[in-house]
């Protein structure tokens, strides 16, 4: 162990950090500059454009590709922009802000095309028009990292540099919602101000219709000190603080009683509760514009049955509730589930019926399983939805719409229901839910 960690600080000694020159090809799935050497190795240029010429630095190497950052541009793309936040470059969290906001549409609507003929083997019959919403202060919810530097004599806030090893030091965040993405610094004064701070990893925000949330996590137990000064942050702010001692289901609310969280959809006349470290959409309009999309590519008729799987706490599957005979919600999380069924029956939708299920598991023997649908709405984490997908008796199921958080996973199933189960691809579209990062999230319909 000791020999090979020698060898990879001789690797990064050799490392050539004199600037050079390249010529930007491509932009890569992770919103890269991609760009060759004369020996035809590929390099992955932070901060660079297709069609730039850019003075770079070499930042790491592996065998089959170097990584660099950009320098200095010397011809700039006409679809570069000068980025809002002045910490972009720096900070991981967003890495497209310098690209034109309609260009960066087209970019992870390429991306999702390519995922879709390159690991699918699969073309949509329709290119759906990409579904947009806010690009700024949409972020309702996230995490911030938090370190004490004792070298700065300073606790950071942040999100994690592009070097994930740091904490980003952020005075400001214009992707989150203003009410936390401009309060950073003073959530920083605060968090060195306590007696723990050295022992308080992150804070997680999460915001409500009418209320925001800040979740602490302490490794340590809080003096009456740091709890007042906690306190008073959140009267000061507007914040309802929370304490995170444990695991997800240790959060207490700092004093009193919890304020109620929850988020409306009027569309359909839903409301949704949720607990702090629930996941809800984190792009609120976008959220509203998606559940429209989902439900009209559904084709829906007042006596289906749609089985929705990845449920959460019934984001799609209440708006169904109130335009079908009876729509059944599958998730993995039991207190989610808990909470879906709470929300149906406080928004009096007795169709709407909930199951706690491992869907990358074996459920060919739940009674769910065995009850014929005519629609299916999918609505996976990133590792998409394969096992399910490959148990479910498919044969009378119509249609199916399929929400995506990743491309690759969304191509590989779609490969599947294509190939292997009789389905055609009808249409796929990009869905911007993470402005200014390049993270694609994406729908797609499929007929029998």
């Amino acid at each position: 162990m000791a020999g090979l960690f020698a060898r990879s600080l001789r690797h990064v000694a050799r490392l050539d950090r004199t600037p050079f020159q390249l010529q930007i090809l491509d932009l890569s799935h992770d919103g890269r500059g991609v760009a060759r050497r004369d020996d035809g190795k590929a390099v992955f240029v932070a901060g660079a454009l297709p069609g730039e010429t850019a003075v770079v630095e070499q930042t790491a190497r592996s065998r089959h590709f170097d990584e660099a950052r950009t320098l200095e541009v010397l011809d700039a793309s006409p679809d570069r922009v000068q980025p809002r936040c002045p910490h972009f470059g720096t900070c991981g969290g967003c890495v497209l802000q310098h690209l034109a906001e309609d260009k960066q549409i087209v970019a992870k609507q390429r991306v999702l095309l390519d995922n879709l003929e390159r690991i699918g083997k699969v073309a949509p019959g329709t290119v759906l028009p990409p579904l947009t919403a806010d690009s700024w202060g949409y972020r309702r919810k996230g995490r911030f990292s938090v370190r004490r530097v004792n070298k700065k004599d300073k606790t950071l806030v942040g999100f994690r540099e592009q070097d994930p090893r740091f904490v980003a030091e952020l005075r400001e965040c214009h992707t989150v919602i203003p009410e936390i993405g401009m309060k950073i610094q003073a959530l920083a004064a605060l968090v060195d101000g306590l007696q723990a701070r050295e022992q308080i990893p992150q804070i997680e925000f999460i915001a409500g219709d009418a209320a925001i949330a800040l979740t602490v996590r302490h490794l340590v137990p809080l003096g009456e000190a740091d709890r007042a000064a906690l306190a008073a942050f959140g009267r000061e702010h507007g914040f309802a603080i929370f304490l995170q001692p444990k695991g997800p289901d240790s959060v207490q609310p700092l004093e009193g009683e919890a304020p109620a969280l929850s988020f409306r959809l009027p569309q359909w006349d839903v409301e949704l509760a949720f607990e702090p470290l629930d996941f809800i959409q984190v792009n609120a309009r976008l959220n509203d514009g998606m559940i429209a999309r989902t439900l009209e590519m559904l084709d829906l008729q007042p006596g289906h049955r749609v089985l929705d799987l990845f449920c959460g706490l019934g984001n799609f599957t209440l708006p169904l509730a109130r335009r079908v005979r009876e729509v059944v919600g599958v998730e993995g999380d039991a207190g989610l589930v808990a909470r879906a069924r709470a929300n149906a029956q406080r928004n009096g939708l007795h169709n709407a019926q909930f199951f706690a299920a491992d869907l990358t598991q074996d459920q060919r023997g739940t009674p769910w399983m065995r009850q014929g649908f005519d629609r299916l709405l999918l609505d996976p984490p990133r590792s998409g939805a394969d096992a399910v997908l490959k148990q479910l008796p498919l044969k009378d199921i119509r249609r199916i719409v399929y929400v995506s958080c990743h491309p690759g996973s969304l191509a590989r199933d779609a490969g599947f229901l294509v190939n292997e189960r009789g389905y055609r691809l009808v249409s796929a579209g990009v869905m911007d839910m993470f402005p200014h990062t390049a993270h694609v999230e994406s729908i797609a319909l499929f007929e029998r």
